[in-house]
């Protein structure tokens, strides 16, 4: 079986906790149609919503495999959720590298895990995916500079596993003063939000402030200035890509 490079949009949403990223899947269309892979040990989207009904609480990462190949021969699913690949490879660790009587082997299949899922699964979809992903301030031994980036251990950790993704975005909390600066469609704001003084949103480009975080990566020209920060919605994100793609 072969893919080809129009086939389906592919996005990595990444944060830190409590920062909105699976609160941005609220509004995903079609709901019925996703197949939400939970790997946080069943904990709920903050929100209600039909695909939670048809959510799949994973306690081995190899069920995500059988997710993907299951959502394949299922016409009515259009999109497949993997929330978050933080628990996700942790969930690897403790299952199959802890438990190991060959700590080696298990180190190196950890690793492989990773790759045949985006090489083997992900590349082969017909479905939209997205994942989420905590992000953690680290230090970059070559550069002896603090990033802020996708934990991940063993050898993946060299690259990073944001080198499997061309569109990566950050959500986080912005204060409104930050905010009035880059006013565009994609940015509401609401009464809630002026009253807190603050905003759920995603980060779409880098600024002069974020130049060490790995988490915003898109196609040349996808987001203009001032669509630096937008509303924290999966759909907004996915249209784009539709749009600039199509």
């Amino acid at each position: 079986m072969s893919a080809t490079l129009d086939k389906t949009n592919l996005v990595m949403i990444c944060g830190e906790a409590i920062a909105g990223k699976t609160a941005s899947l609220r509004n995903i269309k079609k709901p019925e149609g996703v197949m939400y892979l939970n790997c946080e040990s069943g904990k709920r989207p903050p929100f209600k919503n039909l695909f939670w009904k048809g959510g799949i609480i994973i306690t081995d990462p190899y069920q995500i495999y059988e997710g993907f190949t299951a959502a394949e021969k299922r016409d009515d699913i259009h999109t497949i959720i993997i929330d978050s690949t933080t628990f996700l490879m942790d969930m690897y660790y403790s299952v199959h590298v802890v438990t190991s009587s060959d700590t080696m082997a298990a180190w190196g299949e950890y690793g492989e895990y990773f790759r045949n899922l985006m090489q083997q699964y992900v590349a082969l979809s017909t479905k939209t995916v997205i994942f989420t992903a905590h992000v953690e301030r680290m230090l970059n031994e070559q550069s002896m500079q603090m990033e802020k980036r996708i934990p991940i251990k063993g050898a993946l950790a060299k690259n990073g596993i944001e080198a499997f993704f061309s569109t990566i975005v950050t959500a986080r909390t912005m204060p409104m003063d930050t905010l009035k600066d880059y006013a565009n469609p994609l940015l509401v704001i609401t009464p809630d939000d002026k009253i807190l003084g603050f905003k759920h949103v995603f980060q779409t480009r880098l600024t002069k402030e974020t130049i060490g975080e790995r988490g915003m990566r898109a196609p040349i020209n996808m987001w203009s200035i001032p669509e630096t920060f937008i509303d924290n919605d999966c759909q907004i994100l996915t249209d784009r890509l539709n749009k600039f793609y199509n």
